[in-house]
């Protein structure tokens, strides 16, 4: 049952004149990564923060899908702020880059920052040569990469790179809440792979949001919910995370007929810049008995930008 996920892949790529759409990968700590969903949380939360996760998905599954992500942003002026998101995502022989630059316009609101942002960038589809034919011995001109067998004719790789564009507008008062509504991949086109192969890009939209309950000073509770559809699916998750004194928390998510993940992470050094997390996706859905589940580790620091208004000066937050 090993190939089971990449044969179910390939299968549904072998069909003459197919679509594949995509959706973005997934990501169960999104409470840290606010920035490859939305464009207007950059500079937000007035510091300079750098985040890396990596997310292996269906252990156990041969091409099941494996993502990496490198997340950057910071205000370099008082109403402005930047970022740049680079992801990779596997799946099969089907692999993906994105690269995106974010810009956002940031303002006072009441007793919290608003952004308004946009992200450019490109995108980059590829399938290689590493299929697997659903059915050995049928050739089939259409699948890139393929090699039929006995045979030493390799059709050409694909590798297709376009532009993409987002658009985000994320609230925040610190320690408090924060609330987003965005959308990825605004064109929606569709990728001609030559042949009959084609990516479509889906358009997204994201809605985000998440509040901070203050037990005492040193716990807190905060629930975190985020959707995410593309107009023909819509996928839920909720979240809820106690935090001890801003050194550790522990929580559990639900994602809606797919998965409850359990998590937990540490905030390191002295001004407890560093934080490391973990989160292990317990699969429910039909595939739960030939998986043992899906990792994903979360690395961030962040560093306080210097400014002359103490009330937006602060501590590292779980909310940044």
């Amino acid at each position: 049952m090993k190939k089971l996920f990449t044969k179910v892949v390939v299968a549904l790529a072998c069909i003459s004149n197919v679509l594949i759409a995509q959706q973005d990968p997934q990501f169960t700590q999104f409470m840290h990564s606010k920035l490859i969903y939305n464009p207007g949380y950059a500079g937000t939360s007035n510091a300079i923060c750098a985040n890396l996760l990596y997310r292996q998905q269906w252990v156990n599954f041969d091409g099941a899908p494996q993502t990496g992500l490198l997340s950057f942003d910071m205000p370099i002026l008082p109403q402005l702020g930047i970022g740049v998101n680079l992801m990779s995502d596997k799946i099969g022989a089907i692999e993906s880059f994105f690269g995106r630059a974010a810009v956002a316009y940031n303002m006072n609101l009441g007793q919290g920052r608003l952004g308004l942002g946009i992200d450019v960038g490109m995108l980059q589809m590829k399938i290689s040569n590493t299929w697997i034919a659903p059915e050995p011995g049928k050739d089939d001109a259409s699948i890139p990469g393929y090699q039929a067998t006995g045979s030493n004719n390799t059709n050409p790789n694909l590798s297709k790179v376009t532009y993409d564009l987002g658009f985000g507008a994320f609230y925040q008062i610190p320690n408090t809440m924060y609330i987003g509504l965005s959308s990825t991949h605004l064109p929606a086109q569709t990728i001609k792979g030559g042949g009959d192969v084609n990516f479509n890009m889906a358009r997204h939209y994201y809605f985000v949001a998440g509040y901070t309950f203050k037990i005492n000073p040193r716990n807190t509770i905060t629930p975190n919910v985020k959707v995410k559809s593309d107009a023909a699916t819509t996928q839920l998750d909720v979240n809820l995370t106690y935090e001890y004194d801003q050194f550790f928390w522990l929580g559990v998510s639900y994602r809606m007929e797919d998965a409850i993940a359990p998590m937990l992470g540490v905030r390191l050094l002295k001004d407890k810049a560093l934080k490391i997390g973990y989160s292990y996706d317990y699969t429910m859905s039909q595939i739960k008995g030939y998986t043992s589940g899906t990792h994903e580790i979360m690395i961030g620091y962040c560093m306080n930008k210097k400014t002359t208004k103490p009330t937006v000066y602060g501590n590292v937050r779980f909310l940044d």
